[in-house]
């Protein structure tokens, strides 16, 4: 299993007059964790462009336990989860980085299209079965 693990401190424009961070930038949570596991992984946006490629995320999914608060850091999982189809899937695991205790759950499903037509491709592209092979995955 390929995992990536990544502090984010909260940051005063992410939290609401309580000092609640807002639901919606867990979505850019996510989206940290999966730049950050393309960068452990070796595999970016760039080498999908570089191939022609877009991902684009067409399912999110979130569930939240406890709320995140301006001045904490959390520690977001993002672990790869390999499906024989076309697509990219993550899993997601937010804690507070230092209470340990779970804050929220979630995943994204990506596609591969065309960079241009965003035509969806069926078949996996051939230099992400090669990452695929080198990792095992």
């Amino acid at each position: 299993m390929l995992i990536n693990e990544l502090e984010i401190p909260v940051r005063f424009n992410e939290a609401d007059p309580l000092g609640v961070v807002w639901h919606g930038h867990y979505l850019r949570y996510f989206e940290d964790g999966r730049e950050a596991f393309g960068k452990d992984y070796a595999i970016s946006y760039l080498d999908f462009y570089r191939n022609n490629i877009a991902v684009p995320v067409v399912s999110v999914q979130c569930d939240y336990k406890r709320p995140l608060h301006y001045g904490d850091t959390l520690l977001l999982k993002t672990i790869f989860q390999p499906v024989p189809a076309a697509k990219l899937l993550f899993r997601y695991e937010i804690y507070h980085a230092d209470r340990k205790d779970l804050i929220a759950t979630g995943n994204t499903t990506q596609v591969f299209v065309d960079a241009k037509s965003f035509e969806l491709h069926l078949i996996v592209p051939e230099f992400f079965q090669q990452w695929r092979d080198k990792w095992h995955v």
